[in-house]
Formats: C-alpha cells, structure tokens, sequence
C-alpha cells in the first residue's frame, strides 16, 4: 500500500510539473533606455497575449552590461543594447539567438540592418531604432556656436556655463578623437591616450557639471541646471516636443569633425525567464504599422522598410534624419575586446577619479 500511495503521489507530482511547464507566460519583463517605447503598442500586446509587461530602465549601455553580468540575464525578457555592445554580449555569452522561425516580421527590415557588421549572420538582433549622438546646448547663454566639439572641448567657447559629458567610455573618446583630427571611430593606444588627456582637461574645468546621458541631461538643460551636454537626436526632438518652453532657446548639432551613428536592437538575455514570448514580442514590433507607430513616438528613424508609408513626414527631416553631410562624418563606435577593452576601460577609470 505504501508504495502504491507513493507512485500515486508520484504521478501526481509529474502531472502538476507537466502543467506547469506548459502554462503560458504571465509576465514579459523588458530592460531598456526610458522613454523609449510607445505605450500603445505594449498595450495592444498585453491585450493580444494577455500578459502584463514588465518594464525597467537604463540610461547607457555600460548599465546595461553591468546589470546583465550581475544576474540580469536571467531576470529579463527583452533588452535593447547599442551595435558596438552586441559582440560584447555575444563573446560574453549573455544574449541568446534568435528564433526566427518565430519572427516572420524579421523580413521587414531594410537590408542593411539585416546582417550587420555588428551582428554578420542576422543571428542575435533585430534593429529597433537608429540615430546619432550629438551636442545640444543653450543659444541664448552660449551664442550661436560652430558645429563643432569646440563647444564642449575648447574654453574660450564656453569660459562659465555649466556642461556636462556623457558616461560612456567610448563615445567620450571617440569625440575627443574626432576633435583631434583622428576622427570618432579611432583606433589605436596613442590617439586614445590623447583623447584621454583631453577629455581630463576638460573635466577639470569649474564649470564642468558631471557625467550624465540622455533624457536626465536634457531635463537639466530645460531647467538651467546645465547648458551644453550630449544626447541623442530623437530624445532631443522628442524632449522639446514635450517641453516647448524649457528646451525653446537650445539647438541640437552634428559636430563637423564627426560623431557617432548608433543602432539600437531588441536582443534576448542567454537566461530569459520567458523565451518564446520574447521572440514574439520582438515580432510584434517589427510589425509594418507598430514599427511606424514606435518611430512616430520616439522621434527616431525606422530601420523597418515596411513602416515607411506610415511614418510621420517630420522624422524625413534633420535632426531626425541626418543631412547627407552629417551622415558622411558619423561613424559607428567600433566594439573592442581583451586588451584594447580594457586598456579604453583603465583609462576611464582614471579619468572619472581624477
């Protein structure tokens, strides 16, 4: 009787695992720049998948790295890092391939989105929007100012306004380099010991207000708090568009000397609670009308040839769209790895103690 009642219990206990295992998902947990996804879209996927998503925030990709190492590769769903941070992810081992089978809306992609140099077999990303990294600052307090990195690097361009930098290791020296005349994708120990020493130089200034990225850079702009920075083209746009009165005197420029052109990816950590979810959330975007919808949003440019018809005429314009000058300095950071990372790394280090 004994055993008889244990391979009751038994049977029982397998019945409920099997039930278990094949309950749909209840939660879809995504990790991703703030502001940056349209709350009709994630509504209408709740709705479609009765599910409740899940949203956290970063506001760099050293963040996010920093999190997925930390554990979060297995805490999150869907993630959106940068192009020069996908072979990182990948070599590391903290993002899993795509199932595409489960993505048919892959197909709408521009070409060259679909196998990038940053991801060459199409295997791990699936573009999600693109833009650049420029300079936004006050023209009221600055005066107009050349489209340059002198802005920030020089002086005698701004002697007494508050400015602050970004966090990014290698957007900052990729600026610094470009100002040096080595242009923004450099390379080399010699060139990133230069634009080290100039972005120090730079820090020490009394006027220098700290590393900040993003939407908080800009929020400080609109209060006086800052009056130069970098930040990304669509989150200016979009900022002003909300905030007509406290962005009114500021204007956003590509600098001549060159800058960066960045592509940001939906990606699923190696551990994701919630695999195939993932990949038809990541389908779902890519929907012709939802990837028009999150552009017309966001107020950055599409990298889905399908949602043309249905973009805002506006996102055809500068700064959302780069001039075809502009697109002829701007240059994706280049990934770096073992000693070359960790050199550009050490040399961060120092910079942000000193």
């Amino acid at each position: 009787m004994k055993r008889i009642l244990q391979s009751v219990v038994l049977a029982a206990g397998l019945v409920v695992a099997a039930g278990a295992a094949a309950a749909p998902a209840k939660k879809l947990y995504l990790y991703n720049w703030s502001q940056y996804m349209s709350p009709k879209i994630l509504k209408a996927f709740e709705q479609q998948y009765h599910v409740k998503i899940v949203r956290n925030f970063y506001h760099s990709n050293p963040e996010l790295f920093a999190k997925l190492r930390a554990g979060g590769d297995a805490q999150y769903d869907v993630i959106f890092p940068s192009n020069y941070y996908v072979p990182r992810l990948i070599a590391t081992g903290l993002i899993q391939p795509l199932d595409k089978t489960l993505i048919p809306n892959y197909d709408n992609l521009m070409p060259r989105f679909k196998k990038p140099p940053y991801d060459p077999e199409g295997k791990y990303v699936a573009a999600y929007q693109w833009g650049d990294t420029g300079i936004v600052y006050n023209t009221k307090k600055l005066g107009e100012q050349p489209h340059s990195w002198s802005i920030l690097f020089d002086r005698k361009n701004n002697p007494d306004y508050p400015f602050a930098m970004m966090t990014d290791a290698q957007v900052m020296l990729g600026a610094a380099c470009a100002y040096q005349g080595h242009g923004y994708a450099c390379h080399g120990r010699d060139h990133w010991k230069q634009a080290a020493q100039l972005v120090l130089k730079t820090k020490q200034r009394p006027n220098f207000n700290g590393f900040r990225d993003g939407v908080p850079v800009l929020k400080q702009l609109a209060r006086g708090t800052v009056d130069a920075a970098l930040t990304y083209n669509g989150d200016y746009v979009s900022e002003k568009h909300s905030n007509p009165q406290g962005l009114k005197d500021t204007t956003f420029v590509v600098p001549k000397e060159g800058a960066e052109l960045w592509v940001d990816n939906m990606a699923i950590p190696a551990h994701a609670p919630h695999p195939k979810l993932a990949n038809e959330f990541i389908n779902f975007v890519l929907d012709a009308k939802r990837g028009a919808e999150l552009s017309n949003f966001n107020y950055y440019a599409s990298p889905n040839q399908a949602s043309k018809p249905y973009l805002n005429p506006a996102l055809a314009k500068p700064p959302v769209m780069p001039t075809p000058a502009e697109m002829k300095v701007l240059k994706f950071t280049p990934p770096l790895s073992g000693d070359d990372l960790q050199f550009v790394q050490q040399l961060w280090t120092e910079i942000r103690s000193r």
